[in-house]
């Protein structure tokens, strides 16, 4: 049997933060406020600032000059940027995988399909979340170019934490998604043609993206955390 160290007070804390903001209790610009946190979890200061220094790593949160800590804020114009390249790339990484699935491969694509379905009634938001970063890197995986697919991999990595929390903010987009979902793959199992999968897996995921701009684009408030 292989024991396990126990956790840190530090990853202790990363795992409450990290899973907050993914969750969305946390929302973009909010105040890490050090002390609050501190006291919340009865630690000192200091491994809420080691924690905070990871988040800060995995792009979560920034240092604002006079401000501290903050919850990064949302980018429109970064975020618009790579989802719309992203939207391209998948779509073409897609159209060459669907080819290469086999049966299997289609049936996890199902059921992952199937427990978002379940996750979205009532809205488990970082569930769903999850489940919807599981279909899409399945969804790709078959691809044979490596360039592609890598190229793919990275942008979708870097949106991970936005992409995550995207249907806290527009919960009514899951029920959309899991059907958009079904058709794509009704059309991969019929051997649908390239192009037909190309454009359904772009227009999918540029509806999420103009939905959630939309979302976005109203006016926000900043507040203190926890």
């Amino acid at each position: 049997m292989v024991l396990t160290a126990p956790a840190t007070k530090q990853e202790l804390v990363h795992r409450a933060l990290r899973e907050r903001i993914l969750a969305g209790a946390y929302g973009p610009g909010d105040r890490v406020v050090i002390d609050a946190i501190a006291a919340e979890f009865n630690v000192s200061a200091l491994p809420v600032r080691e924690a905070i220094r990871r988040l800060e790593a995995e792009g979560l949160v920034i240092f604002r000059p006079n401000a501290g800590a903050q919850i990064t804020p949302a980018d429109p114009s970064q975020f618009h940027e790579e989802m719309t390249t992203l939207a391209v790339l998948e779509g073409y990484a897609a159209s060459l995988a669907a080819p290469l699935m086999d049966e299997q491969h289609l049936r996890r694509l199902a059921d992952v399909t199937d427990a978002m379905e379940d996750a979205s009634t009532p809205m488990d938001s970082l569930a769903f979340g999850q489940l919807n970063w599981e279909f899409h890197g399945l969804l790709v995986q078959p691809c044979p170019n490596a360039t592609l697919l890598t190229t793919v991999r990275d942008i979708g990595r870097r949106l991970e934490s936005v992409r995550q929390t995207v249907f806290v903010h527009i919960p009514h987009r899951g029920a959309e998604s899991v059907a958009e979902h079904r058709v794509l793959l009704a059309l991969i199992a019929a051997g649908a043609p390239a192009w037909a999968i190309e454009r359904t897996v772009r227009e999918h995921k540029l509806r999420t993206l103009e939905t959630f701009r939309a979302q976005r684009d109203a006016p926000q408030t900043t507040r203190e955390t926890p």
